[in-house]
């Protein structure tokens, strides 16, 4: 049995929200960059729903912590090559700002889930000592 289904974790649920929302933003970027920021900003933004399900799937809390950090890192990765495209002017602004608004909500809940996680797993230590 699953420590936690990733299919019923908010974490999750908005993530893959996030990565529909990043495919349509995407889709109006310069062709140009099809291979070069298109393709980052999209195994970016899939790394993070990725790392949360994979993570569930861990033995430990303390495994699966370091899944959500990767997750989170991910989604740094993601927020930079968001700026970018804002510096560079490209795709429709108001698509971006809900983007990033999106992933800074998403941000926040896997930096809260994973200190949940963590210092779960530290009172269960403690408690077994």
């Amino acid at each position: 049995m699953l420590r936690h289904n990733f299919k019923n974790l908010r974490i999750w649920q908005k993530s893959m929200d996030l990565v529909d929302l990043i495919y349509a933003y995407t889709d109006d970027l310069p062709i140009e960059e099809r291979y070069n920021l298109i393709s980052q900003i999209n195994r970016s933004v899939c790394s993070v729903p990725s790392n949360i399900a994979e993570g569930s799937g861990k033995r430990t809390s303390l495994h699966f912590g370091e899944f959500l950090t990767t997750a989170l890192t991910s989604s740094f990765e993601l927020d930079t090559q968001l700026l970018i495209c804002k510096r560079r002017c490209y795709g429709s602004s108001k698509k971006l700002e809900e983007c990033l608004e999106l992933l800074a909500e998403v941000q926040k809940m896997i930096f809260a889930f994973r200190e949940y996680i963590l210092n779960n797993e530290i009172r269960t230590q403690n408690l077994n000592s």
